[in-house]
């Protein structure tokens, strides 16, 4: 009798282990994986940007944030200086999906594209930027093309240049899609121009490689 109880005491672990494992299993695979499938990221809007992008609105506690610094050069290009916050610049060949936390900037100068950037640094020609005061503008988006927006606004942060003296040009063509024209830090030419800036932005941002920044333009320059 002694000896029928053991064995059914062991068959009952061996059942309660097996079950245990086959619970654990469905649980640790099934579950997660399937709440990510079904959470997507942000919620779409009805409102578009200037080409027709649509708004990704995400909580503003989780929103990427973004600043910009504009200063004038000797050569009187401008130096274009961004800093995020919650937010990394996607690679070329970044797969177009939107990623929490990820994409690329436009700027735009007057509401006229520019460039779009997958780094935090650009030189903006003198010859681009017509005699007078005018706003440029950093806006980010995710890889698909839609714009991160919070309580229906997008993500974005505009200063004031003032240039003189200034013999603009035509800019650049640049390609729809967002992963298409980008410039990675880059400088374009010199042209003629100097004035003031100013801008708007998050406070103690941080930069891609763990480096620390200053949000938002300094007070009006002048040479």
């Amino acid at each position: 009798m002694s000896w029928t109880r053991g064995v059914r005491a062991v068959l009952a672990v061996c059942v309660l282990l097996l079950t245990g494992s086959a619970g654990c299993g469905s649980g640790g695979t099934g579950g997660p994986q399937a709440r990510d499938a079904v959470t997507p990221v942000g919620e779409l809007l009805d409102a578009t940007d200037e080409e027709g992008r649509r708004y990704r609105e995400v909580d503003a506690e989780h929103a990427p944030e973004v600043g910009i610094e504009v200063q004038p050069e000797a050569d009187d290009s401008w130096d274009v200086r961004l800093t995020v916050r919650d937010f990394a610049f996607s690679p070329p060949g970044t797969k177009a999906e939107a990623v929490a936390g990820r994409g690329v900037a436009h700027l735009f100068l007057d509401d006229e594209l520019v460039t779009r950037l997958r780094g935090p640094e650009h030189r903006l020609a003198a010859g681009l930027v017509p005699r007078g005061t005018h706003q440029l503008t950093v806006r980010l988006y995710a890889d698909d093309g839609t714009v991160w927006a919070v309580d229906g606004e997008p993500v974005e942060s505009t200063a004031d240049i003032t240039a003189s003296n200034a013999r603009a040009t035509d800019p650049e063509a640049i390609e729809d899609g967002a992963g298409d024209g980008d410039v990675p830090g880059g400088r374009e030419g010199p042209g003629g121009g100097e004035g003031s800036v100013g801008g708007e932005g998050p406070g103690d941002g941080e930069v891609p490689g763990g480096g620390e920044g200053v949000a938002g333009g300094e007070g009006p320059a002048s040479r």
